[in-house]
């Protein structure tokens, strides 16, 4: 539905339904997208938003994508630029402005969590959905303490040891989101490498996959493996993760980790060709319950 301005000018698109528990990065997300339906709407080009506000196009592109951080002048401006004079639809608006700009929680760890890594926390803790394919790790909310050590370790091997414990910590915080209420469904795929490999030795290994056999009980954890028997799979480009929101007006996104950087892709033609590929991925691999049996077979060898 559109709702048509009182003035009679272009239509503008409804307001934004917004929960009081939204992350800053959701919000960020949520305003930036209001911001471009309203530029698109008026036929306002990058550029010219860019003059408005004295900044460049590649900055209101950003803002658009929620990429940065939003000033309440920036965004009065544009919305006097878009034709939104309503008090009502400004005022929802610009009230977005220093929700999103509030530090979550994860930003105590700056010091060891990545820029580009940061969105990603950020949307993992509003997600309603989380699906996983991972080729050499367990997933990290599905990690012990011991393995996701050993995992710290491994990628930061000039790390202090202090640094290694906040790291570790972080990840532990971040597992909050399984057991919280009305917490995120996560299914994750995984290669049998992942757990078959002993990472960080045989106790710890003996550990984390006892671990798993007690997640895979929660009814929002979802867990399979791809047999080393499947051959070669759809997803050779290596592990991602989708994140899927309640909100109609969030896309879906896609996480590609690499060495020093992500990228983010909310395209719908990308997003609908990885959930093509992880559907693919779920027939390929073995079924929950035989993943159970797989684990507990494996459990016992060790």
């Amino acid at each position: 539905m559109i709702a048509v301005s009182p003035e009679g000018t272009s239509p503008l698109p409804d307001p934004l339904p917004v929960q009081q528990s939204q992350s800053p990065t959701v919000l960020r997300i949520m305003l930036g997208s209001q911001l471009r339906r309203l530029r698109e709407r008026s036929h306002i080009t990058l550029e010219e938003a860019g003059r408005a506000i004295r900044a460049s196009h590649s900055k209101i592109s950003r803002m658009e994508l929620g990429r940065v951080g939003f000033r309440i002048r920036d965004v009065a401006d544009l919305l006097t630029l878009y034709g939104v004079r309503d008090s009502g639809e400004r005022d929802a608006l610009l009230s977005l402005v220093p929700r999103a700009k509030a530090p979550g929680w994860w930003h105590n760890y700056d010091d060891v969590l990545p820029s580009w890594f940061e969105t990603y926390v950020g949307l993992e803790e509003a997600a309603g959905g989380i699906r996983n394919y991972e080729v050499q790790f367990v997933p990290g909310l599905l990690q012990t303490e011991e393995y996701a050590r050993a995992v710290v370790r491994l990628g930061n091997a000039d790390a202090t040891a202090e640094d290694v414990e906040r790291r570790v910590r972080l990840r532990m915080l971040r597992q909050a989101v399984l057991t919280r209420p009305e917490p995120p469904h996560l299914w994750a795929v995984v290669d049998e490498a992942v757990v078959r490999r002993p990472l960080g030795g045989r106790d710890v290994m003996r550990a984390q996959l006892e671990h798993l056999l007690e997640l895979v009980e929660l009814p929002n954890v979802t867990l399979q493996v791809v047999p080393f028997l499947a051959g070669g799979l759809t997803a050779a480009g290596g592990p991602f993760s989708i994140l899927r929101f309640a909100e109609a007006s969030l896309p879906d996104v896609v996480y590609l980790e690499q060495l020093t950087s992500a990228v983010y892709l909310d395209k719908r033609e990308d997003v609908d060709r990885y959930l093509l590929v992880m559907d693919r991925l779920c027939v390929a691999a073995k079924s929950a319950s035989e993943t159970k049996d797989m684990l507990r077979r494996l459990v016992a060898e060790l």
